[in-house]
């Protein structure tokens, strides 16, 4: 389990900054795919009509984690930036830890 906190003191390579400043810190996540996009119009073309389904479709799936990516804002400049972290299954933003014993009297 990766717990990472919702601030990060990194570097900001852009021109405003050119320094270490607080960047924001959240997870990235893919956009909408687009209809219009060249693979999507080639696969619709080619699954028209009779035939049934003409590409592979993948039922191997091996993995059990994924590389987690994160997206930095720059607090002063508002420049964003993306950096990929290592494989995890479970990943948390900014979440306190668990206490696993009683209350210390």
């Amino acid at each position: 389990m990766v717990n990472i906190p919702k601030e990060r003191k990194t570097y900001c390579k852009s021109k405003k900054c050119g320094k270490h400043t607080n960047h924001k810190v959240t997870q990235y996540k893919a956009g909408k795919a687009s209809s219009f996009a060249q693979g999507k119009r080639r696969y619709d073309s080619k699954q028209m009509g009779f035939g049934g389904q003409t590409k592979p479709v993948f039922h191997k799936k091996a993995k059990t984690t994924r590389k987690i990516t994160i997206r930095l804002e720059c607090k002063d400049c508002k420049a964003k930036k993306q950096l990929v972290l290592k494989r995890c299954k479970k990943f948390e933003l900014g979440e306190k830890k668990k206490n696993l014993e009683g209350p210390s009297y």
